[in-house]
């Protein structure tokens, strides 16, 4: 027989007495030994365990919980008055997977005992299920509450799950969520609960008021201007509100003060009085977020310290809700201005390299200056910034790496601080390794060749900057994840630069397909491979898909619309040809060809009647391009010899400018020179920089080596040679607007602005301007039949193809005339990026835009412009290129009734943006 005896966890911590349990099978006759019965009832005797057995336990190994429960065979206990038991119990309490816990002793023998230890487990989670919100935000909240299926359900558990909750939808401004768990047994299975989170959101909380204390030199509203994250709520009322706040009564500027400042002349003085009752807020949000609000109190002492008062400070803030909803909040804040402060004399301590003339004069900051620590920080390069022109850049640019500055205020008197800057050059660092890292498909001497940073040479921070544009300019990496880091080696004078990237795909796919109509197969198939590797294109282990990693670029396309239109291109470029400079060739072949093969008897298109009448264009280019050194290496000079061969059969493609060629070849060999300047930090959505491209594309003078040119009455001859001089001009400038801040530090607007130029003229006063090379203006920048002569297609968004040089005269319908010898454009765009993935770059813009064509001089003018306004989006997508649309208003367009659905236009662009 069996004899039990068991001991209650609580009345072993309480000291209380022990309760004994005999138990016997049930087919058998109890007897109690008494031994075991009267273990507790002797004096305290020593017992030396000699085994010990876990029952109920499913998921924890027997072994870990004697470890954790600090027992094991062997070892001595004191009965009755021990502690280890309870000891035990406490340790194995603390882990919460266990919702009872009990120590039997099962066998006594002289002074050894047999014990086991009988857990039973807390039940697990089966499943998560929510009530009261939308599944977006199940998702989401599924991954931040740390509740795993599986996992032992604890209040631990719930609590932090309930903390993630409040936190996820305080960030979205609910800051009166109420949340409810609510366990269920799952009979599918076996010790599990459904664990059911009802959630109610409440009403977001959004600033009614934001009053400011204490705050007598700033007003309230250039204050209110530094918390970009805390904003008030729109406002348009005739009783603005009067209440108290929670620390007194806020300053209110008053209509008496407003025209004792003959505030009428000034704006912000106008719209510091009419805030309390008219406050319009767009695109912008008054939720409050608590993390935000954190900052934005920062940035109210740092705009102090900026303007002067170093020893501003913030004494108290305080929120309040203004409505029994709790949905409306005001915002209380008490200041401290103190004193102003300004710069008094500024000396220099330590420079040997520099002349303190010319360290004072690149500081930039004079005796009388209003104090701003953040200033002189950012101009001794403490703070760096892209811009540069600092005195760490100078020092850095030099390769004194180990330079470091310390300006220390040697005097405070009155409202002046004067201060002594301390230099410590240091010795000019030697550039020792270069490692690069990340690049999985792109091989490392792409990259290497496009560093400026080379072993031997001294550090440079211009050159760490230069280095990482190059590398985002090449479009095979996530520019946003470009890492560069200097490792300083102070006992040899060296440094280690490390790169690191991440690889993005670059190549475009585009496919399109159809058929019917009579007129046959439709579509378009194009690749650009952007990363490809020509000399792997044999080696069947380099295809993986393709052969990439050299950072060349070929592009192949095809596209038909049946009988009617198809067209080939091929085009590959080297862009450092034989590998040691940066000159890059490119190669292209073409071959289009435009077909009347509608038959108007039969109502078919046929391939006789586009083998009988079709304007054929055949050409191929070679170019070299290569960098120069002087005025600086933005600048690449570039030589391209084209050749285009135009073939015409009983096609009238152009009567007023060709007429009567309808039957011929006409051939244009031409050599274009380009001089371009580029500095833009990113090809995809650049941030600052500028591009400037000049260009003059020109052809032999045919007509003085043939003086029959002139006189011929036969248009093919005429029209056998072309010529013609063609200039252009393209300047593109990017002005990041604001500074961006917290996890939104790459996003801020961007100002674009651009300006487009060209002209074509002749040799020979006697010979018309070439009908070919032309200028189409307006429309959406798409190509169409008069392409084929060579025309630069010059978008307009809002306006059709133009027809006149008249911004007044406004036809929906093309006419013959679409084609000028001169054109200007400008541009004004306005972007904000919404996502800078590189697998989904996605900005918006608002533009402005004004341009024209002239057929001649005589009637050139260029302040007669068409205007437009709209705004856009552009989805730059790795596989596809660019997709975008505008939506633009064309305002000369708007005479009389028009209404602006009639004056504005869509325009549609896939593959890259028009010109």
């Amino acid at each position: 027989m069996q004899k039990v005896i068991k001991l209650f966890f609580l009345s072993l911590l309480l000291g209380g007495s022990v309760n004994l349990y005999a138990q016997v099978p049930s087919d058998t006759t109890p007897s109690i030994d008494p031994e075991l019965l009267n273990i507790f009832n002797r004096t305290p005797k020593k017992y030396k365990i000699n085994a010990i057995k876990v029952t109920g336990n499913q998921f924890f190994d027997e072994g870990l919980l004697l470890s954790i429960a600090g027992l094991s065979v062997g070892d001595e206990v004191t009965l009755p008055g021990g502690d280890n038991f309870s000891k035990a119990i406490t340790k194995l309490w603390n882990q919460n997977y266990f919702s009872d816990i009990e120590i039997y002793i099962t066998r006594l023998s002289g002074s050894t005992i047999d014990i086991e230890i009988a857990v039973t487990e807390r039940p697990r989670l089966s499943k998560v299920v929510f009530k009261g919100i939308k599944k977006g935000d199940q998702e989401d909240l599924n991954v931040k509450m740390g509740l795993v299926p599986g996992r032992v359900v604890t209040e631990a558990a719930k609590a932090t799950a309930e903390d993630a909750i409040r936190k996820y939808y305080a960030e979205k401004a609910y800051r009166n969520v109420g949340i409810q768990f609510t366990e269920t047994a799952d009979p599918s299975i076996q010790n599990s609960v459904v664990l059911t989170v009802n959630i109610n959101r409440g009403e977001k909380v959004k600033i009614n008021q934001i009053n400011f204390y204490g705050n007598e030199s700033i007003n309230s509203l250039d204050l209110k201007k530094q918390m970009k994250g805390t904003r008030e709520m729109s406002r348009l009322t005739l009783f603005p509100a009067t209440d108290k706040g929670a620390l007194g009564n806020p300053s209110r500027y008053t209509f008496k003060e407003y025209l004792k400042d003959k505030g009428f002349l000034s704006f912000t003085k106008t719209k510091r009085v009419l805030d309390p009752y008219i406050r319009i807020k767009f695109l912008t949000s008054a939720k409050y977020n608590e993390e935000k609000f954190t900052e934005d109190r920062e940035k109210l002492i740092e705009f102090y310290n900026s303007v002067g008062y170093r020893d501003a400070e913030l004494v108290k803030d305080t929120q309040y809700f203004v409505d029994r909803g709790r949905s409306r909040m005001n915002i209380d804040i008490k200041l401290n201005e103190g004193s102003r402060y300004y710069f008094g004399d500024i000396v220099w301590r330590g420079n040997t390299k520099y002349s303190d003339s010319l360290l004072s004069l690149i500081l930039g900051i004079k005796k009388g200056d209003i104090y701003n620590l953040d200033l002189l920080n950012k101009k001794l390069g403490k703070t760096l910034s892209p811009e540069g022109g600092d005195i760490s850049g100078i020092y850095m640019d030099d390769g004194y790496l180990f330079f470091r500055t310390d300006p220390v205020e040697t005097a405070v008197y009155n409202d002046t601080i004067d201060f002594e800057i301390r230099i410590v050059e240091g010795p000019q660092a030697t550039i020792k390794n270069v490692r690069i890292s990340g690049n999985d498909r792109t091989k490392e001497h792409v990259i290497r060749r496009e560093l400026r940073t080379i072993p031997g040479e001294k550090f440079s921070r211009t050159d760490l900057i230069r280095s990482q544009r190059e590398i985002a300019n090449l479009g095979f990496f996530n520019q946003e994840k470009i890492g560069i880091s200097p490792v300083p080696n102070p006992d040899d004078g060296t440094v280690d630069i490390n790169y690191t990237v991440e690889e993005r795909s670059s190549d475009q796919l585009e496919l399109s397909a159809g058929f019917g109509g009579g007129i046959g197969l439709t579509g378009t198939l194009g690749v650009s491979f952007n990363n490809f590797s020509i000399k792997n294109i044999w080696k069947k282990s380099a295809w993986d898909p393709l052969p990439q990693g050299d950072g060349q670029k070929l592009s192949l396309r095809f596209q038909s619309n049946g009988r009617a239109f198809r067209s080939y291109n091929f085009s590959f470029t080297e862009p450092w040809l034989g590998g040691k400079k940066r000159q890059s060739l490119t190669f292209s072949l073409f071959d289009t060809k435009f077909a009347n093969a509608f038959d108007p008897l039969t109502g078919e298109y046929s391939a006789a009647n586009a083998n009988n009448s079709f304007f054929k264009t055949t050409g191929a280019s070679i170019g070299l391009s290569t960098q120069l050194k002087w005025p600086d290496d933005f600048f690449s000079f570039g030589v391209a010899l084209n050749y285009t061969r135009y073939q015409l059969k009983n096609y009238p493609i152009d009567q007023v400018n060709l007429p009567g060629f309808t039957n011929g070849i006409s051939n244009n060999l031409s050599v274009k020179l380009s001089l371009q300047r580029s500095s833009i930090d990113n090809p995809t959505f650049p941030r600052g920089g500028s591009s400037f491209l000049l260009s003059l594309q020109l052809t032999p003078p045919w007509s003085l080596f043939n003086k029959d040119i002139v006189s011929t009455t036969d248009p093919a001859e005429r029209f056998k040679f072309i010529e013609y001089h063609k200039w252009r001009f393209t300047g593109d400038w990017y002005m990041p607007l604001g500074r961006p801040h917290g996890a939104d530090r790459n996003k801020q607007f961007v100002l674009k602005a651009s300006a487009k130029y060209g002209f074509l003229g002749r040799y020979n006063s006697s010979l018309n301007i070439s009908p070919f090379e032309r200028f189409q203006v307006g429309d959406a920048g798409i190509s169409n039949q008069f392409a084929l002569l060579g025309y630069d297609i010059i978008a307009h968004r809002g306006y059709p193809v133009y027809e006149t040089s008249n911004p007044k005269y406004n036809p929906e319908q093309q006419g013959a005339q679409q084609y000028f010898t001169i054109f200007n454009k400008y541009t004004l765009e306005m972007r904000y990026p919404f996502s800078l993935n590189p697998s989904s770059t996605i900005y918006g813009l608002a533009f402005f835009e004004a341009a024209n064509g002239w057929y001649n001089f005589k009637e050139y003018n260029p302040f007669r412009l068409r205007r437009s306004v709209g705004v856009g989006m552009r989805f730059f997508l790795p596989m596809f290129g660019l997709l975008g649309f505008d939506y633009g208003v064309g305002l000369d367009r708007m005479t009389g009734d028009t209404k602006i659905r009639d004056a504005a236009r869509f325009t549609f662009m896939l593959g890259f943006e028009p010109d």
